[in-house]
Formats: structure tokens, sequence, C-alpha cells
């Protein structure tokens, strides 16, 4: 029986598949708001509490709702995802690699860790491509309106979710089986078998340890976005990340091309691998 490889991508959202923050579209749109704005208050708020940056956008997000009195239920926040600009190629891109993939004996999984809101994700046409979703989120009351932070993913708390891929603990509610004890031979995905797609700061913890760990990083950048390229080359040069290239998925481009060249790697390697077993 032919045994498939198993490989993940992981991606950030904002920056790496979309142009700028998700927030600044339709949402801030309805609330009348430029994104100037919001992240003045965000920032501030973050600055005068010592808060972290994720849960005070989420709280002047709520706060900004509420004082225009419109109230945000969860079917408004996937409606605010419709429309986001997701960079060139990304809607194509699961389809093309995921059938290059299993030419080569591969089965590829998708996960987006992002510390945007798993809402507005909902509503981009990408959304079920990907395998899980692990971005942040709001509860909501008894009318159906978001009050309250419910998850935030961010900086190092993304790596958490890099182990529950590696270790096949998916279910956000298990909390016991991602910290038992687990041999190598038992993991789901190897972090030498992940990709990962990352454009800022927020993304340095996952890209450091899955490149240590003998997995592959991209750093995506917009071309015409001041400061993005040097940001990449930056991330390179501080040993990051494996590559860095323009933020274009379609077919043939350096990220293309460069997937494509991992994943032959990674089925040359395995084939290798089986004469001594």
């Amino acid at each position: 029986m032919k045994k498939f490889i198993q490989v993940a991508v992981c991606y950030d959202f904002d920056g790496t598949l979309a142009a700028g923050n998700m927030q600044e579209y339709e949402f801030m749109k309805r609330l009348g708001i430029t994104p100037e704005q919001f992240w003045q208050k965000s920032d501030e708020m973050a600055q005068k509490f010592s808060a972290d940056n994720n849960l005070c956008y989420m709280k002047c997000m709520l706060d900004e709702a509420k004082a225009r009195k419109i109230a945000f239920r969860r079917q408004d926040f996937v409606d605010c995802g419709r429309d986001i600009p997701l960079f060139k190629g990304v809607i194509e891109w699961f389809d093309r690699i995921n059938h290059y993939a299993n030419m080569k004996g591969i089965i590829l999984s998708h996960y987006l860790i992002s510390s945007g809101l798993e809402e507005i994700v909902e509503g981009t046409p990408i959304a079920h491509k990907f395998n899980k979703v692990y971005a942040s989120t709001f509860m909501y009351n008894a009318y159906g309106e978001a009050e309250w932070p419910a998850r935030v993913v961010n900086y190092t708390g993304k790596t958490q979710y890099l182990f529950r891929i590696n270790k096949g603990c998916l279910d956000l509610n298990d909390n016991i089986s991602v910290n038992h004890p687990m041999s190598e031979e038992e993991r789901q995905i190897p972090f030498n078998h992940m990709i990962y797609f990352g454009d800022g700061e927020t993304d340095i913890p996952c890209m450091s340890m899955i490149k240590k760990l003998g997995g592959y990083c991209v750093a995506v950048y917009q071309p015409h976005k001041h400061g993005a390229r040097t940001r990449a080359e930056k991330f390179l040069q501080d040993g990051r990340v494996n590559i860095y290239a323009p933020a274009n998925f379609s077919a043939g481009t350096k990220i293309d091309r460069y997937v494509k060249k991992v994943l032959d790697k990674l089925s040359a390697d395995t084939k290798l691998n089986m004469f001594n077993s």
C-alpha cells in the first residue's frame, strides 16, 4: 500500500495572504473610522495599561462599535471578510499546490495561524481551504452580540498551534493531549515537514522555531509597500527564514517554485530513507 507523506503549510493572514489588516476594510467602513484613527486608539490603550496589543484592538473594536450604537453579531463580522483583497494567486494556490503535492506522494494540510479575527476570516473565499483556522475570536451574549474576547492569538502564543499540528491535537478544547509526552514517531507531522509563511514581527517565534527544527520558512513582502522588502531581507539575514519573496502566489512565481522544490526534496528524502528501513 502506498504510504503518503504528511506535510503542513502554515500561514499568517494580514500582510501574508492579504494586504493590510483585515479590520481595515468593511469593519472600519461601517464604523466610519480610518485605520490611522483606530490603530492610534488601540496603541494608546496598550501603552497606557501595558496591555496586550491584540486584546486592545479587540476591545477597541467593541468600544468603537458601541460608541456608534452599532451591534456586531458573528455574521456581521463574517460579512466583513467577503471583500478583503487577497494577494494575486492566493485563491488558486491551494488547489494547485495540493495537486502538485499529490503527484509527489504528499498530502498537504493547510493551517491559518493569525492574530486577526476568526470570524472575519470565515467570510473570505479561502476559509474552506484550511484544515484548521487558529485566530482570535469573540464571546457573544444572549442577543448574539460580541461582548468580550474569547481567544487571543499573539506572538509566542502562535507557537502552541504548531505543536498542536505536530502532534495532531487540533481540538482547542483538548489541553491534555497537546502537553502529553509523545515520541517523534507518534507525531503526526514532524516540524521538518512544515512550511511557514509570514510577513512581520508576530511571525518571528514561529519562523525561528520551525527553521531551527528543520522546517522551511518564507518571508512574504508587498513589493510597493515602504520598508516591506527591507524587513523581509532582515529576516533572512537574521536566520529567521529560508527565503523572502514578493506576495504573489501565482504559478511560476518565486513562492510557487520554492514550495514545489521543498516538496520535491521531502519526497526524495523519504524515498532515500526507505533504503534504510
